[in-house]
């Protein structure tokens, strides 16, 4: 799991400095669903297990409502803020578009000069300036924005099922590839360890995986 590391006051300094120069420079700080397969939630109760909607008799209406249980988490801003239907990534809950200024360029890491990288290292870190308006900096050896093809900002849950189905628009995946994404790649998992000053997504990324499993199995019925 990528652990969260407090800077002592020189290295704090010196991160302060490059960090006002970086962002002078607009340098890029995408929001996105990194961190490692390990990570647990605050409130593993906050999502519903496949068993909890067995009494669902008809196998579609179950399908249709296990989806919806893991859209808690696939909707949340934690995730949706990385797959913008724009050049630019999303911030915060409340969705806002990425400040400083960053562009997405051609592999989602940035351009030459602005990149991902420039200001997010591979794991999170905690910032210790009280004034700081931001509480940690995100990371992840693997930040960048998902493919414009992937995009998700603006559409309906349905309407994100359907493309998560859709192997030319979910990174050409089968279902059977994007169960484990979701149930095991540390990209995903991040979410659920996102940094001092954010929300985790509910659950934990083993009862998503089991969600996912178990619409699967159901036919991965839309809602």
């Amino acid at each position: 799991m990528p652990t969260t590391g407090y800077l002592n006051r020189p290295q704090w300094l010196t991160l302060r400095l490059a960090t006002i120069s970086l962002f002078g420079a607009s340098c890029a700080s995408f929001l996105l669903v990194v961190g490692n397969g390990n990570a647990v939630a605050q409130n593993p109760s906050a999502l519903r297990s496949p068993s909890e909607f067995s009494a669902i008799q008809d196998t579609q209406a179950r399908s249709r409502a296990l989806f919806t249980e893991a859209a808690k988490v696939i909707m949340n801003p934690r995730c949706m803020n990385c797959h913008p239907a724009t050049d630019r990534p999303l911030q915060g809950n409340d969705q806002h578009v990425h400040m400083p200024l960053v562009t997405r360029g051609s592999d989602g890491g940035g351009v030459a000069g602005n990149t991902c990288t420039a200001c997010h290292t591979q794991r999170n870190f905690t910032l210790v300036d009280a004034a700081s308006t931001y509480k940690s900096i995100p990371g992840h050896p693997r930040w960048g924005l998902a493919p414009i093809e992937m995009a998700w900002e603006g559409k309906s849950m349905g309407e994100i099922c359907a493309q998560l189905k859709d192997p030319s628009r979910n990174g050409g995946r089968n279902l059977t590839l994007l169960h484990e994404h979701f149930a095991g790649d540390d990209l995903v998992a991040w979410a659920w360890n996102p940094g001092l000053g954010r929300i985790p997504v509910p659950g934990t990324q083993a009862r998503l995986g089991d969600l996912i499993k178990a619409w699967i199995d159901t036919g991965a019925q839309c809602p």
